[in-house]
């Protein structure tokens, strides 16, 4: 049963961010970029789902829930990383520092789970004991705790959007990263998801495994870039139903990008077949598990956007508001 108030969310989706006074355009998966000639970086979250390093759909308040979200986490782990948050002058726009992206991604993970080729429960389920670089000990089952929390990275190849599984040796071997500029990544990774675990858990959630991007800014210090803890980057389990789903080899209850993924899997094989047309009670649910993780592990009230209001037009009522030397004509 769809809600009436869903229904008119629908049809305000944002799914086009780009805005023709604004330069240097980038479309990524979910965000729309400009990077402007003063050194900043305008990012705007659009409600566009992806998975499977596709875009299958749009959620209504998806981006809303992500940008508010990172700025939670990135206020949480200021002390622990700089960050590249200059101002965020709408619900769904953040102004940072432009970086320099290292070509690595750090994902850490305190579980063995996952469902995309990239997961180490797959390689672990086809019979891989060294999964980047890590042993793994037989007889390990799916959704089970990891005897420590590991880093397993991944890379994209030049003009490659998919994910590329790697090792550290491998990554220093190829020069996309010093010795130094590795043990310090681990360092701020393990430290910011430790962080993130203690406030997870404070709140009834675990916080199973994520993703960080790091670049470097003039100066070449390391700093943590583009989300932090969102449920796109981000694997949340309510802790409360845990242990009694995982004794009886149920998929734990998630409040995150994993119940997308999951109901697409039981209904094809993304990497070979096309991927069903999600339906809109499914988007209902999915939109529904964003703003729940937000309300959980903030504290806060999701405020959703008013039904008459586009978000389109109030993004660009910001923009002119933050940004008025691009919109003076």
């Amino acid at each position: 049963m769809i809600d009436p108030d869903f229904e008119t969310a629908l049809a305000n989706r944002l799914t086009d961010a780009e805005f023709r006074q604004l330069p240097n355009f980038e479309r990524g998966k979910v965000r729309d970029s400009y990077d402007l000639p003063d050194g900043r970086r305008v990012m705007i979250a659009t409600d566009r789902q992806s998975a499977f390093d596709l875009v299958l759909a749009a959620a209504p308040y998806k981006g809303q829930v992500l940008n508010q979200t990172a700025k939670f986490w990135f206020e949480q782990t200021a002390d622990l990383c700089p960050n590249h948050v200059l101002e965020y002058p709408d619900p769904n726009v953040i102004i940072g520092r432009r970086l320099t992206m290292l070509r690595v991604e750090m994902v850490v993970r305190a579980f063995l789970t996952g469902s995309t080729s990239t997961s180490i429960w797959p390689m672990y389920e086809c019979g891989e004991r060294t999964v980047y670089g890590h042993a793994l000990p037989d007889g390990m089952i799916k959704n089970q705790p990891l005897e420590k929390t590991i880093i397993t990275p991944s890379t994209k190849g030049m003009g490659d959007v998919h994910d590329v599984a790697t090792t550290a040796d491998k990554l220093l071997a190829d020069g996309i990263v010093t010795p130094a500029q590795w043990d310090e990544l681990c360092a701020r990774s393990f430290a910011v998801f430790a962080r993130g675990q203690e406030i997870a858990a404070r709140h009834g959630l675990i916080l199973v495994d994520t993703k960080y991007e790091f670049g470097v800014d003039e100066n070449g210090t390391i700093t943590l870039a583009d989300e932090v803890h969102t449920p796109d980057s981000s694997r949340y389990w309510i802790a409360d139903s845990y242990d009694e789903r995982f004794a009886m080899g149920k998929e734990p209850d998630s409040l995150d990008k994993e119940f997308l993924r999951l109901w697409i899997n039981a209904r094809c094989n993304p990497y070979k077949d096309p991927i069903p047309e999600i339906p809109a009670e499914t988007l209902q649910d999915f939109s529904a598990r964003y703003i729940r993780l937000y309300e959980q592990v903030t504290g806060r009230t999701f405020e959703r956007p008013p039904p008459g209001v586009s978000v389109r037009d109030r993004i660009e009522a910001n923009l002119r508001r933050a940004l008025p030397a691009f919109f003076s004509s």
